[in-house]
């Protein structure tokens, strides 16, 4: 089926289909990504997305190279239409958590780099191996690591195409966490449910802020800063949450006398 789609609990579970091919990627598969992606960022009802990896021997090995690395490097589209599955759009503010199991290479870790909460099974394998056949790791990745890793980590990750197991790839930052194969679909759902739980517009804020204010000067940051947080400090949610909060202390408070 390529990429499939489902909803519950405010979850958009998305997930790789070609298991037979770990997952690789074709160009059918890159443009449904991209779609599943906007249809979860435009649907009300959903509050995080979960991305996962169809069987156990992949999340994503990339690009198929039998298909869509040939049309690339032949020139018969631009990598640029690759932007919605590597999710570069800007106003992309909805979580993301990634349950990554067995071989994430190439565009699968790209993709993966676009995740705000990473869980991996410890049998997982990582790589950018793209240096080792003449080409980049352009799926976001060359903006990304840097600013998600220490300079020298990232480059070791781009310049030796070396493969990494998950334990490394956590010591580098990578990941939040490495479970058992057996935990990873219910430890990954388990913080997908954590943050469908929490107030739409403060998560939609906290993510619109991690992406944007970083490479702004200290006075535009908080200047820009204020303003997010006042959106979200005004919105409905933050209301019905202090009414909550109020009623709770009111009820738990001891009475004088």
């Amino acid at each position: 089926m390529g990429i499939t789609y489902s909803v519950s609990e405010a979850i958009a579970h998305i997930s790789f289909n070609r298991p037979e091919k770990l997952n690789a990627l074709t160009l059918a598969m890159y443009d449904a990504l991209g779609e599943a992606f906007v249809r979860a960022q435009d649907d009300p009802d959903v509050r995080v997305i979960l991305l996962g990896g169809s069987g156990d021997r992949a999340f994503c090995v990339g690009a198929d190279l039998g298909e869509s690395i040939p049309a690339l490097a032949e020139g018969r589209f631009d990598i640029s239409e690759w932007d919605g599955a590597h999710i570069k759009q800007a106003g992309f503010h909805k979580p993301v958590v990634a349950a990554v199991n067995g071989l994430c290479l190439g565009g699968g870790f790209e993709i993966m780099l676009a995740a705000d909460i990473r869980i991996a099974a410890d049998t997982a394998v990582f790589a950018l191996p793209e240096a080792s056949l003449g080409f980049v790791p352009a799926g976001g990745t060359l903006v990304r690591l840097v600013r998600q890793i220490p300079f020298a980590l990232a480059m070791e990750l781009m310049l030796t195409a070396e493969r990494f197991p998950a334990a490394r790839l956590a010591e580098m930052g990578l990941l939040n966490r490495v479970v058992a194969p057996d935990e990873l679909e219910s430890v990954a759902l388990e913080y997908a449910r954590a943050i469908a739980r929490k107030g739409r517009v403060a998560v939609s804020v906290i993510k619109e802020a991690a992406l944007t204010l970083g490479h702004l000067s200290l006075d535009e940051a908080f200047r820009r800063e204020a303003i997010l947080g006042q959106r979200a400090f005004t919105s409905d949610e933050a209301k019905d949450g202090l009414r909550r909060f109020l009623s709770r202390d009111r009820a738990v408070r001891p009475k004088p006398g």
